[in-house]
């Protein structure tokens, strides 16, 4: 291969300059998340002197990866755990003091943010499972002193909705068949049934939200339909309202008015992101930003007064850009891109496509080719490729278009990269989610299969060179690859996948047992003879003594979804056999990889082994690997110069 320059690593997989801009509901204060000695943490300026901006957190170890304002415009709330554990912790940070506390502290416990309200600015609702680990109750928390109120004791309901009175009015009560019966309190203290979401509608239909009025309820709803649309429910008489539809999609995002809270505009997701504005006070407002800048908009802040929004913009081939925009003035101003380094560098396009399946289902998938091999038809490489597959996890998720930093990483490396939306996938209606159940290791598979012969077909991918990897879900799927098909992928990388469908239900975090019949009806019960069977029919390690190609597994020890145990029972099968694996084990991460450090050494250890086995380049592991908490249990043989390099 001709020497060429690299992307590094770290330009794309490296924590971002800055991220995750906000405004404060007064719109005082610009917040972003920024490295402090390596680590995400919260920086805040004033919103006219970015400048001027100043860490108001420090943490040292785990990035700090989702936060909110309260709407005392001087509290900032984010949620960390330790280790990958998932028991989240809320934190509360006083950006003029300094001064942080932590809201929920509790141990062992799982807490997350309910809810938060301009009427009520100094409070936020809180769920935790502090009482039953299977349930969580809620509470009503003080920003100032921290004392926490129950709200409502959890009976074994899956979710609640509240209104801006922080007032309790529907509860998500899961039934044995998979559906959910969405209740009512009543006059007597109890609770009356409202109305039923099938099984088949479970993926697909939820509330968004009330009113501030708390008249009115805003409904993502498939019953009666296949795509799930927005409808407005009038909570006094019942009478419903179609809002926003389209006939490909379901609905995606919505755009909602910071104190009326009524939707303005609705997004629907088939391949790209297309908006439907709603309320005709936006119809300027979107105009003009659409034209500022390519890529999907999307509006990530709004001040209270609606005076002042921060506006994103998602590119496939470019870092995301953060615009200031002035209501009043109709004006956009650049505020900065996540990730600056990438601005002059050459990316690749990612190319929305739809493969046929083989019994006619349309699956939107999405393709990125190494920069300026498509020389005479854009999408499709002068000559066939070596190919990864890379599929996402859910897997009642879907991918999107936009910047990918592994699609970047492995077209820069010279393969062509696929994410295909296989059956169960969510996003395209419910029948081609719902096509998905019972289909794990079945049609979810042979969709790969499809895109992958489609792709040798077109000239894309060369037979005999396309490797599988994912993550979660797609850990499995590349695990199904190598056992069920271990013809067809040259190599595998799985990432934190489950090995054994049986223990993986049986060892889901307490805190999903409200969810376990539906996912029992999506993937097989695992409390029957009858479902056993079929369980272990489906599972990789079932069939461990079939593979024959190379792969590299990659696992965090204290994964609550996907025990460490799901890669270990497998590594195990295969030693018994005398097949050769390669396991890389993190002892500070859950699923997947939250710490730079972690995610660079294995985005190195994966580029070599891919190099290794489909001929690709790859950048030489350097200290990426030492600087980590990588373990390699097993297989250091698998990947090239590893044994040198630790």
């Amino acid at each position: 291969m001709t020497q060429r320059t690299l992307i590094p690593r770290k330009l794309l997989f490296g924590n971002p300059t800055r991220a995750m801009a906000r405004l404060s509901p007064d719109g005082r204060y610009l917040s972003y998340l920024a490295p402090l000695e390596g680590v995400l943490n919260l920086w805040v300026a004033p919103t006219d002197d970015p400048s001027a901006a100043k860490p108001i957190t420090q943490e040292h170890v785990r990035n700090i990866r989702f936060y909110e304002w309260a709407y005392t415009s001087r509290h900032l709330l984010y949620m960390q755990d330790a280790n990958g554990d998932e028991n989240w912790h809320v934190i509360c940070v006083d950006v003029e003091s300094g001064e942080s506390r932590d809201l929920t502290p509790l141990e062992g416990v799982n807490a997350y943010i309910s809810a938060l309200s301009h009427l009520l600015p100094e409070e936020v609702l809180i769920s935790i499972n502090n009482r039953v680990p299977q349930l969580h109750d809620l509470y009503r928390v003080n920003l100032l002193t921290g004392e926490r109120t129950l709200i409502l004791e959890n009976p074994g309901f899956a979710d609640l909705v509240t209104d801006k009175h922080f007032a309790v009015r529907l509860a998500i009560a899961p039934q044995a068949d998979g559906s959910f019966d969405v209740l009512q309190p009543n006059e007597q203290g109890s609770w009356s049934l409202w109305t039923r979401i099938p099984h088949e509608d479970s993926a697909t239909t939820q509330p968004y939200g009330f009113s501030a009025d708390g008249n009115t309820l805003y409904l993502a709803d498939s019953r009666g339909r296949n795509t799930s649309a927005l409808f407005a429910i009038d909570m006094r008489n019942n009478a419903q309202r179609l809002i926003a539809a389209d006939a490909r999609a379901d609905l995606s995002k919505v755009v909602v008015h910071p104190t009326e809270n009524r939707p303005q505009a609705a997004g629907f997701t088939y391949d790209v992101l297309r908006w439907q504005i709603l309320d005709p006070a936006l119809a300027d407002d979107f105009t003009y930003l659409q034209s500022v800048s390519g890529g999907e908009l999307e509006i990530v802040s709004r001040t209270t007064d609606d005076s002042r929004w921060i506006v994103a913009y998602s590119l496939d081939d470019a870092p995301a850009r953060f615009y200031l925009y002035d209501r009043t003035a109709k004006q956009a101003h650049f505020l900065f891109s996540n990730r600056p380094e990438l601005e002059n560098v050459p990316l690749s396009k990612m190319h929305p496509i739809i493969i046929p399946a083989r019994d006619g289902l349309p699956l939107v998938s999405y393709l990125s080719l190494p920069k300026g091999s498509d020389t005479q038809q854009p999408g499709k490489p002068d000559s066939p490729l070596p190919m990864v597959l890379l599929v996402h996890g859910g897997p009642w998720w879907r991918d999107f278009w936009g910047y990918n930093p592994y699609h970047q990483l492995l077209a820069d490396r010279g393969y062509a990269v696929l994410s295909v939306n296989f059956r169960g996938s969510t996003g395209f209606g419910k029948a081609f989610t719902n096509a998905g159940d019972g289909e794990w290791a079945g049609k979810m598979h042979e969709d790969l299969l499809d895109a992958v012969e489609w792709a040798i077909q077109q000239g894309i991918a060369q037979r005999d060179k396309v490797a599988i990897m994912g993550g979660s879900y797609g850990g499995y799927a590349t695990l199904v690859g190598l056992t069920f098909t271990p013809e067809v992928f040259a190599c595998g990388v799985d990432i934190v996948g489950p090995s054994n469908l049986i223990t993986l239900l049986e060892s889901v975090p307490p805190y999903w047992q409200p969810m376990i019949a539906m996912m029992r009806k999506r993937i097989g019960d695992e409390t029957t003879p009858e479902g056993r069977a079929f369980l272990e029919a489906r599972s990789p390690l079932s069939r461990a003594d079939q593979i024959k190609r190379p792969l590299l597994i990659a696992q965090g020890a204290n994964d609550p979804r996907v025990k460490q145990a799901e890669s270990d029972q497998i590594v195990r099968a295969m030693q018994e056999k005398g097949i050769p694996v390669t396991y890389v084990l993190y002892p500070d991460e859950g699923h997947g990889f939250a710490r730079e450090v972690n995610t660079l050494s294995f985005v190195a250890l994966s580029e070599a082994f891919l190099s290794a086995h489909l001929g690709g380049a790859y950048e030489p592991l350097g200290d990426d690997l030492s600087n980590s908490s990588a373990q390699i249990v097993t297989g250091a043989e698998g990947v090239p110069n590893l044994p040198a390099a630790r």
